[in-house]
């Protein structure tokens, strides 16, 4: 915990003792394994071994670790492990082996790494989501994130810096291995950069040190510990430190040794040869296993609001309604609930929020790589966390962001709103139609585009209360109530959420015509006027897009022909999953399908669609045309 003014000879002399084993256990792995990333590894291993021993690594306000470059997993795990958290030899063994915890990038469930790195640059604003969390938790809690200098070239770290210093975050240390190398050349030839003034003109403190003084660091990690201002520790380290021929050599970044290099460096080190062991002890498999914390979340979903027509709502401004009633019902009662916004805050509807709760409420402005990571990884500590963005922000600009959280099992609550043509004027930069198809590639996202506000909120409310990635899709403009066949809101009181249901609206004998959001009153249109020219297609509302309900189809496939309907790119929405469903299933009749076959014209949304040819009436007309054959 830092509290003694300087280490003595003892600890000194521990830590180097363990310096030069870990300097052998990574040269070791990486030999065996056949890649991975000594170099940077040993420049790294000192200011690992001092934090690994002296940071609060146990209770619930135990401090929070990330390692933002995590290729240098070597010098992490050979720290944990020389310091008893996990087996050494099976760190050496099972280095990069398929099937271990060991992987070439750090990974959440290693004992105290709490975010899965490798996707160099967004460490700093994982661990600002940590921070956040701390500070809404008063536990004392503080981060540490370490981070290389080439990744400081990112630009998403100087967004994570700008927010740590507007919300006070100063719980957070980074510390910047500064061995002036990467895989190409020294960091000035590659990009050159002014670290330190960087961090200095963003309003945090900073001190430099000797990478590889124990004693530096230490002091170093004791005085921005209480630090008024987020802190960066520069520390000056050697490319390849303990073994003189690979000492400040690029090559070392990313290259194992050979056999000769590898005997060469253990003599150096006066470490023993074991490599063969260990290359008979891979044979097996790892029995070390991962741990994962899954924190407890209580949420008070509340009451859905129903909406008519007379009440003029859209599907955001209901998504808002239904976030503000459960920072009411939850903030304050044990359960905290948090909010981001990217400059949209009018339109994506959290302003209500964010008036009510301002403490609740982050602005990261236009920085969306960021504030992605950030909800992610705050997302994970117990908050009920939402991120309300535009489409094409929120998930095309985000995704790489987005599938890092996926990795790390995030609980994130992802509001897009402005999706689909329906953003019409904004035209194609702003008409996110790919959002499925993005999403479908991310294993534990799950996709809901409600139809109506009244399904809105019930959506909202289920996704707060499940854990995991929640996707939820709404258009700027304002779509219909649903109503049924009494002509009461079908999405109403009596209707309750159930995730991957599709629900038939009206009956017919034609065909069905499949869709979601804002399509779907237009699906209704198209029924009513496929009964004026005597034909019957029933419709179907698919809420979760990457869901098929089995119940539903079984119904649908006696019809004999299937169309699906949607604002999206028709390649990659609704279409695949629907098409795959019905050829496993042997479906005898034809099915069609109608989307965006290209990025949408600027206009209104009715001129944008009858381009595309999914306006009423052209639906009316193709259809016929399926009929008549």
């Amino acid at each position: 915990m830092f509290d003694k003014e300087q280490l003595t000879e003892k600890e000194l002399g521990d830590l180097r003792e363990l310096s030069r084993l870990a300097k052998g256990d990574i040269v070791t792995m990486t030999t065996l394994a056949g890649s991975g990333h000594p170099g940077g590894s040993m420049s790294s291993l000192d200011v690992y071994l001092v934090l690994f021993t002296y940071a609060n690594l146990s209770g619930k306000g135990r401090d929070r670790i990330v390692v933002s470059h995590g290729h240098t997993s070597p010098g992490a795990y050979a720290s944990l492990a020389r310091l008893g958290h996990m087996p050494v030899d099976e760190a050496i063994a099972f280095f990069r082996k398929a099937g271990s915890p060991f992987e070439g990038h750090v990974v959440k469930g290693i004992p105290f790494i709490d975010w899965s790195t490798g996707n160099l640059g967004q460490g700093l604003s994982a661990g600002c989501g940590f921070a956040i969390a701390s500070k809404i938790r008063k536990d004392g809690s503080h981060v540490y994130v370490l981070m290389g200098d080439g990744e400081q070239q990112k630009g998403q770290i100087s967004e994570a810096r700008r927010f740590a210093k507007k919300y006070g975050l100063s719980n957070i240390t980074v510390v910047v291995d500064y061995n002036g190398l990467q895989i190409s050349g020294s960091i000035e030839s590659v990009m050159p950069q002014n670290i330190i003034e960087n961090y200095l003109s963003d309003g945090w403190d900073l001190i430099e040190v000797n990478g590889h003084d124990h004693n530096e660091i230490y002091s170093a990690l004791k005085e921005a510990r209480s630090a008024k201002n987020p802190t960066c520790i520069i520390a000056h380290t050697v490319m390849g430190n303990g073994v003189p021929f690979m000492e400040n050599k690029e090559k070392y970044h990313g290259s194992p040794l050979n056999e000769k290099e590898y005997k060469e460096a253990i003599a150096v080190l006066g470490v023993p040869d074991r490599i063969d062991l260990y290359r008979e002890m891979r044979k097996g498999s790892s029995t070390f296993k991962g741990v994962y914390e899954e924190p407890e979340m209580n949420v008070d979903a509340g009451q859905s609001f129903t909406y008519v027509n007379e009440d003029k709502i859209d599907n955001r401004t209901a998504f808002g309604k239904a976030l503000k009633d459960l920072a009411d019902r939850n903030i304050g009662k044990g359960q905290a609930v948090c909010a981001f916004d990217c400059d949209l805050a009018s339109s994506v509807k959290t302003g209500d929020f964010a008036k009510a709760y301002p403490g609740y409420f982050f602005q990261g402005g236009i920085q969306e790589h960021n504030v992605a990571t950030i909800s992610g990884a705050l997302s994970t500590t117990g908050m009920l966390t939402f991120f309300a963005d535009f489409g094409v922000f929120g998930i095309d600009e985000t995704y790489n962001q987005h599938r890092l959280n996926d990795i790390n099992r995030t609980n994130l609550k992802l509001m897009l709103t402005h999706v689909g043509l329906d953003v019409g004027p904004d035209g194609k930069t702003h008409q996110c139609v790919d959002y499925i198809g993005l999403t479908g590639s991310l294993y534990r996202f799950r996709v809901i585009v409600p139809c109506d506000p009244n399904q809105t909120d019930r959506v909202v409310r289920y996704a707060a209360q499940q854990n995991g990635n929640f996707l939820v899709a709404m258009g700027r403009n304002r779509w219909p109530v649903i109503a049924g066949a009494d002509g009461k809101p079908f999405y109403g009181d009596k209707y309750v959420f159930e995730y991957g249901r599709m629900d038939i609206l009206g009956q017919g004998a034609d065909g069905a015509v499949i869709t979601y959001g804002g399509m779907l009153a237009k699906a209704l249109q198209i029924q009513e006027g496929l009964q004026k020219k005597g034909v019957g297609i029933a419709v179907v509302n698919m809420p979760c897009v990457k869901e098929i309900d089995a119940v539903a189809m079984e119904r649908i496939m006696k019809l004999p022909f299937i169309i699906t309907y949607e604002d999206h790119n028709v390649h990659t929405g609704i279409a695949p999953f629907m098409a795959q469903y019905l050829l496993k299933s042997g479906y005898r009749g034809r099915m069609e399908s109608f989307g965006a076959k290209m990025y949408g014209m600027s206009g209104d949304t009715e001129e944008v669609l009858k381009f595309e040819g999914l306006d009423v009436e052209s639906m009316i007309d193709n259809i016929m045309k399926i009929i008549n054959g």
